[in-house]
């Protein structure tokens, strides 16, 4: 469904090498005790230390002050919990939406935040290709509790400097869409959902259409999609042809895909652009919308069918 890798552009993902530069270390100065992430099936469990527990946060949300220390070490990923909430435990994979401030620690300045997303609430997919940043600060936590994570600036790469993470998991957010129902389109094929919301996609008679068709199966109200934006969806690829799957979110454990509008094929993208989160879409696209004449490719010449939940949509900050 991609035509080409995704290219993130945000300060947020800036640090998508955190968990596989991170990973394997223990917590801070206490080399000798066992990796709390080998028994909890966290991914890093980041651990408190003298930096991310000296770190003083006033207020809270977008409103919170964060003040580092002009003395802290930064010699480790830290994370210390500020406030504890009462919610489900938050896992890698999980949809939630988060109230954040990403502050640049020499200054104290805040270098990106929620605020852009919104209501001020940004909804984060918990995938460890684009979003360990945030899997660091709010795995293995309740819903609820605010971290402050310290963030040395060698896991941002070269020329990387310290950073501080404050956080908070508002909410889990649905995995499926939650739009009105809307009456099928005749002529389109024919999509039921089991009991968890997965789809199946029956092909009518005849031939493909010679233009991409778009149709609105559930009208959700959220935020709408615009071109470049990151999205989150679920969704399900068959062939025309013969009505068999080629792609599926649903058959990699129902988790949910994260991808940028313009880093899919053009019917795809055509399906997004304009829609409402919550809303689930279907969309018929001829060759020339999908993979085309590609020589070797799988999909080659097939007019592609795709029913899509549209889950959360953020707007993809210019690169720092």
């Amino acid at each position: 469904m991609r035509k080409r890798p995704l290219i993130v552009l945000s300060t947020v993902a800036a640090a998508t090498l955190l968990l596989a530069g991170c990973s394997g270390s223990g917590a801070p100065e206490s080399s000798g005790t066992p990796d709390p992430s080998a028994s909890s099936g966290c991914l890093l469990d980041a651990q408190p230390g003298k930096t991310s527990d000296s770190i003083d946060v006033q207020g809270e949300g977008l409103d919170a002050v964060v003040k580092v220390p002009a003395d802290a070490a930064f010699a480790d990923v830290e994370r210390t919990v500020i406030a504890e909430g009462t919610g489900d435990e938050v896992v890698a994979n999980d949809l939630v939406g988060v109230k954040y401030q990403i502050v640049e620690a020499s200054t104290g300045e805040v270098v990106d935040s929620s605020a852009r997303s919104e209501g001020g609430e940004a909804p984060v997919l918990l995938d460890q290709n684009s979003a360990s940043l945030f899997i660091a600060a709010l795995e293995c936590q309740p819903i609820g509790t605010q971290v402050v994570l310290a963030l040395p600036g060698e896991v941002f790469g070269e020329g990387g400097t310290n950073k501080v993470v404050y956080a908070e998991a508002v909410e889990q957010l649905p995995e499926v869409a939650t739009g009105t129902p809307v009456d099928p389109t005749p002529g389109m094929p024919e999509v039921k959902l089991d009991d968890d919301g997965k789809p199946s996609i029956t092909i009518p008679d005849g031939d493909a259409p010679a233009e991409t068709q778009v149709a609105v199966l559930k009208q959700g109200d959220g935020a709408t999609v615009a071109s470049g934006d990151l999205v989150v969806v679920q969704y399900l690829g068959v062939k025309w042809s013969d009505g068999k799957e080629f792609d599926s979110s649903w058959s990699r454990d129902a988790a949910p895909a994260q991808f940028q509008t313009t880093g899919v094929v053009t019917g795809f993208q055509k399906a997004l652009e304009g829609q409402k989160v919550g809303s689930q879409v279907l969309v018929v696209m001829p060759p020339s919308d999908g993979y085309g004449a590609s020589e070797g490719n799988e999909l080659q010449n097939e007019s592609l069918v795709f029913v899509v939940d549209i889950l959360a949509t953020t707007p993809v900050q210019a690169q720092q």
